[in-house]
């Protein structure tokens, strides 16, 4: 994998997505946390497409604009740094209007069974 890649995902936002819904905040309108799993998940899936597994260990986020359930969404990821196992990525998710989301998004290339025994102590 080297710096540039690119890769789009779109999504409409659920009405179960909401920060009333995920308790993120009161009002019935696109989640935090949802938007950036919808960032992660861009990410992940760029690396996954180009034959890596990967784990998210940091997210440098800008939630700049709200949106409503039903609103189509356009997330892209950019990877941006390649530092051994580390990629760091470019995300934004954007409406029709310009961008509600912007940041940087880390990931770590693991290999998946290592990982796990790691995690179960075997």
């Amino acid at each position: 994998m080297e710096a540039g890649m690119k890769y789009t995902t779109g999504h409409t936002v659920l009405e179960d997505e909401t920060a009333d819904r995920i308790g993120s905040g009161g009002l019935p309108v696109y989640a935090t946390p949802a938007m950036v799993a919808l960032m992660e998940r861009t990410a992940y899936t760029l690396a996954r497409e180009n034959g890596a597994e990967t784990v998210g260990t940091r997210a440098d986020i800008s939630h700049i604009r709200a949106c409503l359930p039903g609103t189509h969404l356009l997330a892209e990821a950019e990877l941006t740094e390649v530092d051994g196992r580390r990629l760091v990525f470019r995300v934004e998710v954007s409406d029709g209007e310009g961008p509600i989301g912007t940041g940087t998004h880390e990931r770590f290339v693991i290999d998946p069974e290592k990982f796990m025994s790691r995690l179960s102590g075997k």
